[in-house]
């Protein structure tokens, strides 16, 4: 048996995985031994226990009588397990709670199977709409059957690495059931990234095949496939082109002839595939997923946004990022509702979409509906069937979140927190109170951990005490693909180190108080200094350059970078705006330059990079 204990002041929660017998008592015995006597609150938390014994309860009622005084309870209770409790009368001694039914209703099946599923239950539920048609599972599924076969014939199979960039199409729906029919691992590219930072993402996750479509950084997308594929700096061998143009309908007569091709098993938790993010050095880092992950954090997203089927959802909310793939599609899948793709997701399109389709669900974040508001033909009017949103991506300001409840009064707002490693950790509840949505990203979803640790010691932080948030559960991913043990930021006892700053409260809700990493996140991008520092210093003239967060009320944050010029060098930021614009995509560009004729340095020699923001942000008129 293992056990892990979480310390909260003198609430301790005792973790208990195995079995709990004759074996394995004494295991308990010595653990509750170390348990302080003033302790006024006990869980003992059976989530991971599959077996109790007679000894095993013998164990919890000596466990009982050791602490008299305190409140004891034992949750999360296995169905097998809460039947030895009920055999023996056990459950009328003591505090037993049944573990919380896990809502999600796929969680054994892999993508693959979870289409197949939906095609014999609903074949003909229409669940995409187009600007200019509409799909049922029918046809997502005889489409993606049509694009795998091309994919075969390209040379994919089970295990190739598949890279799909494209901006949101039902065309980038159906290729990625596309890839998961083969058996192949769909690597989720950004459509904002340039083809340099591309063929970067394609070193790191050894793609050997790459799925395009609409990129918003690049005008002429052919020649973009073109020169990746004959460039030699990368692996992809294979392009295929998933433009919206490309129409799969039009080619159902192919159908019957490959209907019965792709029959092999793929396992739910089988790696499945990758979404990229930015590590510490600014290099991006291949976040390993399976459907078993997906589709259960989806299941849980589903429940709290209270999606059925009459909902009608716009959806702008990038598929490649973890928010769009869980809240957004697979969270409407499980429930059938309808996701409605905008052709653009321009504000005014996006009104028209909402007010003519009549949309239920609109989840984004902030910035967008702050231009979403701002625009000039907006009325609540327009809006008014939207009945949920999630914020998320980054966190709404206390004046945002009311300006949002004010101009759409009849709309439940969720906050959240997540990461592509583990999404969501947390939300707000449906009715939340305005107190929990303002400051809080909610409290976490069922069957996950969470743990806030001192920095310096390691020890799990009281309420209110500020800590790094620790994570773990069905949802965390593999790892990140190809980066030693060392770099992983998963530790020896199975904890997601998330680098986030953060307290709970009494009443268990997540408070986000600030990051260890350096992360900057404009209008929901996350965006590495160290990369804008190595493009920057590119250019010639710049000695060193040194890139924090600038605040800003609309992206939440803006790019600014410090630059120290070479001697008789002058700065000619125009120069270097367009020197840039060929190398980073368009929202890591910064929106603020400011020069220095030297920084300020530690004892050390390193840049003191405290005092230099500081100063940065003193100038700016930002501190």
């Amino acid at each position: 048996m293992i056990i892990v204990s979480h310390v909260r002041g003198k609430d301790i929660t005792l973790l208990l995985s195995g079995r709990l017998d004759t074996d394995t008592a004494h295991e308990l015995r010595e653990e509750v031994e170390k348990i302080p006597e003033d302790v006024e609150k006990l869980e003992i938390d059976l989530r991971n226990l599959s077996y109790i014994s007679s000894a095993g309860l013998r164990e919890l009622m000596v466990c009982r009588k050791h602490f008299p005084d305190a409140e004891m309870r034992i949750i999360n209770v296995q169905d097998e397990v809460y039947e030895v409790f009920e055999m023996t009368g056990f459950d009328s001694l003591m505090s037993v709670e049944r573990a919380i039914e896990n809502k999600a209703n796929y969680i054994n099946l892999s993508f693959k199977s979870f289409l197949e599923s939906k095609v014999k239950e609903l074949p003909d539920r229409v669940v995409i709409k187009t600007d200019n048609d509409s799909y049922t599972w029918r046809d997502i599924d005889r489409c993606s059957q049509i694009a795998a076969s091309d994919l075969a014939a390209l040379g994919v199979t089970k295990g190739s690495h598949v890279g799909i960039i494209s901006s949101n199409s039902v065309n980038w729906v159906i290729t990625f059931f596309a890839v998961q029919k083969l058996g192949a691992m769909g690597m989720l590219i950004n459509p904002g990234l340039f083809r340099e930072e591309v063929e970067t993402v394609a070193n790191t996750g050894d793609i050997t095949h790459l799925c395009f479509g609409e990129l918003t950084s690049v005008k002429d997308r052919n020649a973009f496939a073109d020169e990746i594929k004959a460039s030699g700096k990368c692996g992809i061998t294979e392009v295929y082109d998933i433009g919206r143009d490309r129409d799969f309908k039009g080619r159902y007569d192919e159908y019957e002839g490959i209907r019965d091709k792709f029959g092999q098993t793929v396992e739910s938790d089988a790696p499945a595939l990758v979404i990229f993010t930015s590590g510490s050095t600014g290099k991006p880092k291949g976040v390993i997923l399976s459907a078993y992950n997906v589709l259960n954090a989806a299941g849980s997203s589903r429940e709290n946004q209270t999606l059925t089927r009459d909902d009608r959802t716009c959806l702008i909310l990038p598929l490649f990022h973890i928010f769009g793939l869980v809240a957004g599609l697979f969270s409407n899948f499980l429930a059938d509702s309808l996701m409605c793709f905008p052709k653009d997701i321009r504000t005014d399109t996006l009104l028209d979409l909402i007010e003519g389709e009549r949309c239920t669900i609109f989840h984004t974040v902030p910035t967008m509906m702050i231009a979403l508001l701002n625009n000039k033909s907006f009325s609540p009017e327009r809006c008014e069937s939207l009945r949920c949103t999630i914020l998320s991506g980054a966190a709404a300001t206390e004046a945002q979140i009311k300006m949002f409840r004010e101009k759409l009064p009849n709309e439940h707002f969720i906050s959240s927190y997540g990461l592509s490693e583990m999404a969501p950790v947390s939300t707000s509840d449906y009715d939340d109170t305005e107190d929990h949505l303002l400051h809080t990203v909610g409290k976490t979803v069922p069957n996950i951990e969470l743990s806030i640790r001192n920095i310096e010691t390691g020890k799990e932080c009281r309420f209110g005490e500020q800590g790094e948030i620790l994570v773990q559960g069905y949802n965390l991913m593999t790892g990140y693909y190809k980066l030693s043990p060392d770099d992983q930021s998963i530790d020896r006892d199975g904890w997601l180190h998330t680098g986030d700053l953060g307290y709970l409260t009494p009443d268990g809700y997540v408070v986000l108080s600030g990051r260890l990493k350096e992360l900057i996140i404009r209008g929901g991008e996350n965006i590495m200094p160290g990369e804008v520092e190595t493009a920057i210093t590119a250019f010639e003239g710049i000695a060193m350059v040194k890139v924090f967060g600038v605040p800003s009320d609309f992206f939440g944050e803006e790019v600014g970078a410090c630059v120290l010029m070479k001697e008789g060098e002058s700065f000619d930021e125009e120069k270097l705006r367009t020197f840039l614009a060929e190398r980073l995509a368009k929202f890591k560009i910064p929106a603020y330059f400011v020069v220095y004729d030297g920084f300020p340095l530690l004892g050390s020699g390193k840049i003191d990079g405290v005092k230099l923001k500081a100063d940065m942000l003193k100038k700016l008129g930002k501190a």
